[in-house]
C-alpha cells in the first residue's frame, strides 16, 4: 500500500513541474484615459453608458454655464458704453474737404482768370509797338496779372491751411480715441477668455473608444478636476509582460512575438504582438506572474502591443513566446 502512495505523490510532483511552453507572461491592460470636468457647475446632460463606443471628439454631455455668460453679458456691455464715447472725426473732415473741394474749384477759376489776363497783357503789349495802345493800357494789363497771381497765391495758402487742419483734426481724434480704447482692449481679452471658458463646459470624447467606468451623472454637481467617465481604446491592447534578465538579450524593440491566450475548452487563441518597450530597470517578480525561471526573483517589464478582434478583456492572462528568427 504504501508503494502506491509513494507512486501516486511522485506522479503528482512531476505533473506540478511541467515544462513551461511559454517564455514570459502578463496580463493585458489598455491606454485608458480618465475624463475630468474642465468647468465647475451642474451637469446638465451626460448622454453615455459604461460599454458604449465613443469617436474622437463626440459631445455627450453639458456643464451649466450660466454664471460665466452672465460674466461675458456684463463685459460686452461695458464695451458697448466704450465704443458710444469713441469720437469720429468724419463729421468735422466731412465739413474741411468741402471747403477744400470749393477752395480747389475757385484756384481753377482764378487759373483761367490769369490766363485770360495773361493774354491780354500779351495783346496790348504788342499794340504798344505798333503805337496802336497807349503805356498805360499796358500797365494796366501788368497790374491785371499781379492782382490774379496774388488772389491765387492766397488761394492756395488758404488750401494748404484746410489740410493741414484736416490732419491736425484726426490727430486730435485719434489721441482721444486712444485713452478711450485703452479701456477697451482689456474687455475685448476678457471675452476671448470667457469664449475659451465656456469651450470647456462642453463635455466630449478625447478618443475612439469603448467607456469602462462612468463616474457621474445628469443633475450632479461638477468641479474642475473631478473625475467624469474613463475611456480605453480596446481596438488594440497591451500586454504587460515580465522577461527575465536572461532572456534580455534575445528581445528588442519593435520585435514581433507570438501571444498566448486560454480560449477555453483546453483550446489556445494565439496572436501578433509587436514590443513597443522594454523597461530600464528590473523588479521583484509580481505574485500573479509566472516566468519561464522560476528561480528569478527580478523580472524586466515590457509592453507588448496586441491588435484585438475583441477577445482580448482587460485583466485577461496572456503568455508569450519569442519568435525564433
Amino acid at each position: 500500500m504504501k508503494k502506491y502512495i509513494h507512486f501516486f505523490l511522485l506522479l503528482a510532483l512531476f505533473s506540478c513541474k511541467e515544462s513551461v511552453n511559454y517564455d514570459a507572461s502578463g496580463t493585458f491592460e489598455a491606454d485608458e484615459i480618465m475624463v475630468t470636468a474642465e468647468a465647475t457647475g451642474k451637469i446638465l446632460e451626460l448622454n453615455l453608458n459604461e460599454g458604449e463606443q465613443l469617436t474622437e471628439n463626440q459631445q455627450i454631455g453639458i456643464i451649466d454655464g450660466k454664471g460665466v455668460e452672465l460674466q461675458k453679458e456684463q463685459i460686452l456691455a461695458t464695451i458697448n458704453a466704450i465704443d458710444e464715447k469713441t469720437n469720429s472725426a468724419n463729421p468735422q473732415i466731412q465739413v474741411l474737404q468741402s471747403q477744400i473741394n470749393g477752395q480747389k474749384a475757385n484756384i481753377s477759376v482764378l487759373q483761367e482768370q490769369l490766363s485770360t489776363a495773361i493774354r491780354e497783357r500779351n495783346r496790348v503789349s504788342n499794340l504798344v509797338k505798333s503805337d496802336a495802345a497807349t503805356k498805360k493800357q499796358l500797365d494796366d494789363a501788368n497790374s491785371q496779372v499781379t492782382v490774379v497771381q496774388k488772389q491765387i497765391s492766397v488761394a492756395n495758402a488758404q488750401l494748404q491751411t484746410l489740410n493741414q487742419q484736416i490732419t491736425s483734426t484726426k490727430e486730435q481724434i485719434s489721441i482721444q480715441n486712444k485713452a478711450i480704447l485703452s479701456e477697451k482692449n482689456p474687455n475685448q481679452k476678457k471675452v476671448l477668455q470667457i469664449d475659451d471658458q465656456l469651450k470647456h463646459n462642453f463635455i466630449a470624447s478625447p478618443i475612439n473608444g469603448t467607456v469602462l467606468t462612468k463616474y457621474m451623472y445628469k443633475g450632479e454637481f461638477a468641479t474642475v478636476g473631478k473625475p467624469i467617465f474613463k475611456i480605453a481604446n480596446l481596438s488594440e491592447m497591451l500586454l504587460r509582460a515580465y522577461f527575465t534578465g536572461d532572456q534580455l538579450a534575445k528581445i528588442k524593440l519593435g520585435q514581433n512575438v507570438k501571444i498566448l491566450v486560454d480560449a477555453g475548452n483546453d483550446k489556445t487563441k494565439e496572436l501578433n504582438g509587436n514590443i513597443e518597450w522594454i523597461s530600464q530597470k528590473s523588479e521583484f517578480t509580481p505574485k500573479t506572474i509566472q516566468t519561464k525561471d522560476e528561480r528569478a526573483n527580478l523580472v524586466y517589464a515590457t509592453k507588448i502591443r496586441v491588435k484585438n478582434d475583441g477577445f482580448l478583456k482587460i485583466g485577461m492572462y496572456g503568455e508569450v513566446k519569442i519568435n525564433n528568427d
